[in-house]
């Protein structure tokens, strides 16, 4: 073998033994990541899987992705924010989804957590009022082979009541009630999950969980801190 053949032998061994690194790396961050759900009480083996299988860096920006896998609410563009991974996996697990289950989400955002949705759930439909973050949510979840999460450029909270009804409703963002639009979309026994400013406090926020059925039943799950849901769509971007 000449010493140009060995070297190229060498070089190529580097990269593979370079390759096989990263990935053990990339592994050993996702398990920390699940754990760190499991520490925070997340029990739900069908999301934990889920939570397992969408790549949070695919959706976060590119200067940002070594912080994917990090407990952090991150930047997304148009001023909002992709929610800290414990805070979207406690408010999915309070959906206690099924496959059967028809979900309606406001707030595309990145489409991270439409995509989890859409793991568990059997048809996802999300709405985003900003068009560039409902065009880039779309394409990434194309790419993930989502068939199952329809994003639609749209104000969440004008959604016609023939667009009903949904068995699960999640709303990522504060509001000061629970709107009865939204409500009337719910299905029998439906359940929604949204943050609420507390009264004469607007700057602390607890997660609640409304179900459905005779009246409604408003149950307080954790304190948290979502940005305040506006009506319409985005003029620019």
């Amino acid at each position: 073998m000449s010493e140009r053949a060995g070297n190229v032998v060498s070089a190529a061994t580097v990269k593979a033994l370079q390759e096989i690194d990263a990935a053990s790396a990339r592994a050993e961050e996702k398990a920390a990541f699940l754990l760190r759900l499991r520490a925070s009480g997340i029990r739900d083996l069908d999301l934990l899987r889920a939570l397992e299988k969408v790549p949070r860096e695919m959706f976060v920006p590119h200067r940002l992705v070594d912080l994917a896998r990090r407990d952090l609410a991150l930047p997304i563009g148009c001023g909002q924010t992709l929610t800290e991974p414990s805070l979207v996996a406690r408010m999915i697990e309070a959906l206690a989804l099924t496959r059967q289950h028809r979900v309606l989400e406001i707030g595309t955002g990145s489409g991270y957590a439409t995509a989890i949705l859409a793991e568990i759930a059997g048809e996802v439909v999300s709405i985003e009022r900003f068009q560039t973050l409902a065009i880039a949510a779309r394409l990434r979840l194309q790419r993930l082979g989502k068939t199952n999460a329809t994003v639609i450029f749209a104000d969440g909270l004008a959604m016609p009541a023939e667009a009903g009804p949904f068995d699960r409703i999640l709303v990522h963002g504060s509001l000061d009630e629970v709107p009865p639009r939204l409500v009337d979309l719910l299905g029998e026994h439906g359940r929604l999950v949204m943050a609420r400013p507390e009264r004469g406090q607007p700057w602390r926020q607890t997660l609640i969980e409304v179900h459905a059925g005779q009246g409604l039943v408003a149950a307080e799950l954790c304190a948290c801190r979502l940005q305040a849901l506006l009506p319409g769509t985005a003029r620019v971007l």
